[in-house]
């Protein structure tokens, strides 16, 4: 073989090579240019890491949300966890944490050592949802009040003796023609060592108890340990979030009366869904879940700050289902067609103080049998 014929396959192979680095250098120019217009146009210039609990996955998951952070500068990458499960998390490279009550915000905050105060951005109440048979038979039995077909008080100092007597729900009249509503009566709600639902559940329910005293010390501990224990273990297994219980109970699995929160609800209803036999018993004494932002960093207090300031994020929020806070005509105005199952203003509620961090932390591992006696 000439020495044409030896240099021909590499001519061709070196013209390869040269169009393979032309085509990706133009491939890498298009995307820097991308990149370059979307920095420009303030649509994503910061990336903001954080862990959130999960009943803010969809607000956050949102495409308007999305839309509306990316338009001051932020992209938000969210992790879910419970609210007190974020304590074991390692915060090394998270710029906030998002749990939903001031509680575990508190011991998330110390355990960081974040300066500065934490955020609250909006609230909600917590609320009990029941199938609209099993809401007939607790307001016949004394246990609830219903003030529309679709929505109702639960009486909790009556539901709490029902509770502590083992009441079955065989027991109380009209039940019989149900079939699920059979066995020991009960209210679904999450593992309290490692959801806010769960705890804030224990809190309000011991405050009952107890006398409408807010439980501060071992002697108010041991008081309401008891009754706690036996709420939480006819539960069984539990849930570590809000989330799965309430998608079980919408899709007519699982435990006839469940513990979520009202934006879990309002946000159903402000998308369109069908509400079916939804009932919406609102506890006589019942727990506001302030959800509570902690930054970790200045990126984390800049999405705080937005979340409880702008003006879209607020809307965004009301359409979610969740009270902004310090503008109580927000959520009234976006929820005015759905007042056959929300109480808007909060009528004949009670909020029950909240336990100390360190109190409420230890009254949910005494219910869970975790705790001893101390």
């Amino acid at each position: 073989m000439g020495f044409r014929e030896q240099i021909a396959p590499v001519r061709r192979i070196v013209g390869i090579v040269l169009a393979v680095l032309l085509i990706g250098g133009v491939a890498a120019a298009v995307v820097a240019g991308r990149e370059s217009r979307e920095t420009s146009n303030g649509t994503a210039t910061k990336t903001v890491r954080g862990v959130i609990g999960s009943e803010k996955a969809e607000f956050f998951a949102d495409p308007e949300v999305v839309k509306a952070l990316a338009a001051k500068g932020l992209t938000v990458k969210a992790e879910t966890a419970g609210s007190w499960d974020m304590e074991q998390l390692p915060l090394k490279g998270y710029d906030f944490a998002f749990p939903s009550a001031k509680a575990p915000a508190d011991g998330l905050r110390a355990r960081a050592g974040a300066t500065g105060a934490s955020l609250r951005p909006f609230y909600s109440p917590l609320v009990v949802v029941a199938h609209r048979a099993a809401a007939r038979v607790l307001a016949d039995n004394g246990l609830a009040t219903l003030t529309g077909s679709g929505i109702g008080t639960l009486r909790m100092d009556a539901y709490l003796k029902a509770a502590a007597a083992d009441l079955t729900w065989q027991r109380l009249r009209g039940a019989a023609g149900h079939a699920e509503l059979s066995g020991t009566l009960f209210i679904t709600s999450t593992d309290p060592v490692a959801s806010n639902s769960g705890a804030l559940y224990l809190a309000a329910a011991s405050y009952v108890a107890d006398g409408g005293r807010v439980v501060s010390d071992k002697a108010g501990l041991d008081r309401t340990a008891p009754l706690l224990r036996k709420l939480v273990a006819v539960q069984g297994a539990q849930q570590a979030g809000s989330d799965a219980p309430f998608r079980d109970f919408i899709s007519g699995v699982g435990n006839p009366l469940v513990l979520v929160y009202e934006s879990q609800v309002a946000s159903l209803l402000m998308a369109g869904q069908d509400a079916g036999d939804l009932v919406v018993l609102y506890p006589d004494t019942t727990v506001s879940s302030d959800h509570t932002v902690v930054p970790l960093t200045d990126a984390g207090r800049e999405l705080g700050e937005l979340l409880g300031t702008d003006p879209a994020l607020r809307r965004l929020a009301v359409r979610h289902g969740f009270r902004p806070q310090g503008a109580a005509a927000e959520f009234t105005t976006a929820t005015k067609a759905y007042t056959a199952h929300l109480n808007q203003t909060l009528t004949g509620i009670r909020q029950a103080p909240v336990p100390t961090s360190e109190v409420l932390r230890t009254m949910a591992l005494r219910a869970r049998n975790q705790g001893g006696t101390n």
